[in-house]
């Protein structure tokens, strides 16, 4: 642990945190079993230490989705999270839009909780509103939603062990539904030129443009993610948007047409690359190469 504090307090030399400022109100800490965590800039996030806790995916589905949005000229002013566990999507969907709304969909009471208390801390209480409830069931179906945003989880309950501990289990396999209901969910949230970004396995892809178009979604662009140079990509990122008009080929957009360059986060020795330290800046991470 004292490593871990002394690598951390290197990164954060003379680093000034960007974006909109914490409230951090006295007396909002952490419980015996968890840690507040760094998120965007002044942010800091509540997590279960043996818990579910955010990784990578969930802060370049985040970072994507404001990418897409600002490419789309779009002004958000009203964002949705589908199964939002404990808000890490979201909140830095909120980071990097302060006027936006951001409206959360979660399943499990302790991961909302959690949520609820990292929303408080970070002093944007007056910005959310917190669901209870299954995606499938909880998300609003207003159409009016600017920017959609999910990181469904990729597993088949049947093609591994279902973990039992706190938050896992739903976060990792497909107990409330996979990619095709978020599709669904997003399609029925998501207002006419709004956009709907979403993570999901590279294994999984041809499951993401087949689940967009049956929910009326078309793809726009999406990009794959090599987690080391050499390696194959893991986890992919997608943008799209409602389907308007009769094109054919609109309707169907292939999979080679939409490709972006893949994003490479660490180089053959290890190192970050210089695109993923881009997008740590641009999340208002601290410099560093570690």
């Amino acid at each position: 642990m004292r490593d871990a504090e002394a690598r951390r307090a290197r990164l954060q030399a003379g680093f000034e945190p960007p974006g909109p400022p914490a409230a951090a109100p006295p007396g909002l800490g952490p419980g015996p079993d968890e840690t507040l965590d760094a998120l965007c800039g002044a942010w800091r996030i509540f997590q279960l230490r043996r818990g579910h806790r955010y990784s990578a995916d969930d802060l370049l589905v985040a970072w994507y989705a404001g990418e897409t949005a600002r490419r789309a000229g779009l002004t958000v002013q009203r964002a949705l999270d589908l199964g939002s566990g404990i808000g890490s999507v979201a909140l830095m969907v909120a980071w990097q839009f302060p006027g936006a709304h951001l409206t959360t969909v979660e399943a499990q009471p302790r991961s909302r909780a959690l949520a609820a208390r990292s929303v408080a801390w970070n002093g944007v209480g007056d910005r959310y509103t917190l669901l209870d409830g299954d995606l499938r069931e909880a998300a609003p179906a207003t159409g009016d939603f600017d920017l959609v945003t999910g990181s469904p989880p990729y597993f088949d309950p049947a093609a591994g062990v279902v973990s039992d501990g706190p938050q896992k289990g739903p976060c990792r396999f497909e107990l409330r539904g996979g990619v095709e209901d978020y599709c669904a969910a997003a399609a029925r949230a998501v207002r006419s030129g709004g956009r709907v970004v979403l993570v999901m396995a590279s294994a999984g892809r041809e499951r993401v443009v087949s689940g967009a178009a049956a929910a009326g979604l078309t793809l726009e662009a999406w990009r794959p993610v090599v987690f080391k140079e050499g390696r194959p990509p893991m986890i992919d990122l997608f943008a799209l948007r409602l389907v308007s008009g009769a094109d054919p080929v609109e309707r169907a957009p292939t999979l080679e047409a939409t490709a972006g360059p893949s994003l490479v986060l660490r180089a053959a020795d290890d190192e970050r690359t210089e695109a993923f330290r881009a997008v740590r800046r641009a999340m208002g991470y601290p410099p560093g190469a570690a």
